[in-house]
């Protein structure tokens, strides 16, 4: 993992969650792949391991990794299904609508957002 400035806006181990769970999106964690241990995680941003161990229990709640006795924690399969849904499901809920407000705010047409689309501009 590289390196991470933690915000004071949510605990510890929610930002680390929500960065692993970054990493599986962007293809960097794949299913199968193993994740860092406790404790090298621990080491590498200076944080308790209980803190770790919390966001990795979150990740395997929601089934996204899986605990093999003896190996460590490992992306499961379904974990790329799943957290596409999920993160589409949290945009159109909770980021969508202040999008929708801001477009609204600033008086875009859906030309004008279409044609910014298309030639990668703003206008």
């Amino acid at each position: 993992m590289s390196p991470v400035q933690w915000s004071d806006n949510a605990p510890i181990y929610r930002q680390l969650k929500e960065r692993v769970i970054a990493m599986m999106l962007d293809g960097e964690l794949k299913p199968g792949d193993a994740l860092p241990s406790v404790r090298q995680v621990a080491a590498d941003f200076q944080l308790n391991p209980i803190t770790v161990s919390r966001a990795y229990q979150e990740l395997v709640d929601e089934a996204l990794v899986e605990k093999r006795r003896g190996l460590g924690m490992f992306v499961t399969e379904e974990a790329s299904r799943k957290l596409l849904g999920n993160e589409r499901e949290r945009f159109l809920k909770e980021e969508w609508p202040q999008v929708l407000e801001r477009i609204r705010l600033l008086g875009l047409s859906l030309e004008d957002l279409l044609s910014s689309a298309s030639t990668g501009e703003s206008k």
